[in-house]
């Protein structure tokens, strides 16, 4: 017989709260074709962006992330103090160690909250999302801060007419706590590491040669990537739904990652939402942040009043890796 005592968390767990944060400089398309041989026509056509947000030097992964957190904290209407676990998710914070989530705990004023990054892309936010449910439901923290954050014009070649366009930064947060009935669904979640190539940094750090190499960048395959979400994800969103016991008619929202408005136009289709399914589109004036663009677009939903507090959600997050996330949550 075991002599571990049982854990004891709360039955279920929801997200209580969300805050976002977008850098104050916009940043049209013109400016992007001023690098590569485009239009304005063909970017908007390709991905749906007509601006995205990029940082100044000030507003680093770890600023973003406090600014959006702070929000979220409040917007719970809880104190930072009960935060027991932060976690970022992030491609673009570039020292190997320490973990930026410490930083950010430290600076929100948490009390001594475990804290840690993860690396999981564009679906970093699902991630985060299971694992503070998780964290929630097994008793090691009551309430948990997961943050999506990128600073992707770090990693941009803005002579890549494939990519140049794409990225944007910002960060995105919610405070995940407990809850008595199930507001966040089975997470249908995976990877298929036979196709890395397609997403990936051009120079691994160990071998950047800053005297002969770019700096490095994301680069990808977008054919592919287009293939591989348009079908497959599709697929992986009709799972959640049915994991959760959920089907198109009964949801309210659909909060896809925010990668091209293409993709997102060939989901909704092959999943046949209804007509009165909430679509969101931030991808259109925040480009793609990775794994900000889920809470990010689920902030500005909420705040236009698109979505409301209460209504349930689909979430699919999808990139590099390549990896995805997809879950059934109600909205704060």
């Amino acid at each position: 017989m075991s002599k571990i005592k049982p854990s004891k968390g709360a039955p279920y767990a929801r997200i209580l709260g969300v805050g976002g944060y977008r850098p104050t400089r916009v940043v049209p398309n013109e400016v992007i074709l001023e690098k590569i041989d485009s239009s304005d026509e063909w970017i908007r056509s390709r991905s749906g962006i007509e601006t995205r947000h990029w940082a100044s030097d000030e507003e680093t992964v770890a600023a973003m992330s406090i600014e959006a957190s702070g929000k979220a904290i409040a917007d719970a209407g809880i104190s930072a103090e009960q935060i027991g676990g932060v976690i970022v998710s992030t491609v673009s914070h570039f020292k190997q160690t320490p973990a930026v989530a410490t930083e950010i705990a430290d600076k929100l004023g948490t009390a001594k909250a475990a804290a840690f990054d993860i690396s999981a892309g564009c679906a970093g936010f699902g991630y985060g999302l299971t694992l503070a449910k998780g964290m929630i439901v097994e008793g090691s923290a009551k309430y948990v801060l997961v943050i999506g954050v990128e600073r992707l014009s770090d990693l941009t070649d803005l002579e890549d007419r494939a990519t140049a366009f794409l990225f944007g930064d910002g960060a995105g947060a919610v405070v995940v706590g407990p809850a008595e009935e199930p507001h966040i669904g089975p997470t249908v979640w995976g990877s298929e590491g036979d196709k890395s190539e397609t997403i990936k940094q051009t120079v691994a750090w160990n071998d950047y040669d800053s005297s002969t190499d770019k700096f490095p960048a994301i680069t990808q395959e977008g054919q592919a990537v287009f293939r591989w979400a348009v079908f497959e994800m599709a697929k992986v969103a009709q799972q959640a739904l049915d994991a959760a016991g959920i089907t198109p008619d009964d949801l309210d929202v659909f909060i896809p990652h925010q990668a091209n408005e293409r993709i997102i136009d060939s989901m909704v289709k092959t999943l046949k939402l209804p007509q009165h399914v909430t679509v969101a589109r931030d991808v259109r004036t925040t480009g793609n942040t990775s794994a900000a663009s889920i809470p990010l677009a689920m902030e500005r939903l909420l705040a236009t009043g698109e979505a409301k507090s209460g209504d349930t959600a689909l979430v699919i997050g999808f990139g590099a890796g390549l990896v995805y996330a997809a879950t059934v949550v109600t909205l704060p």
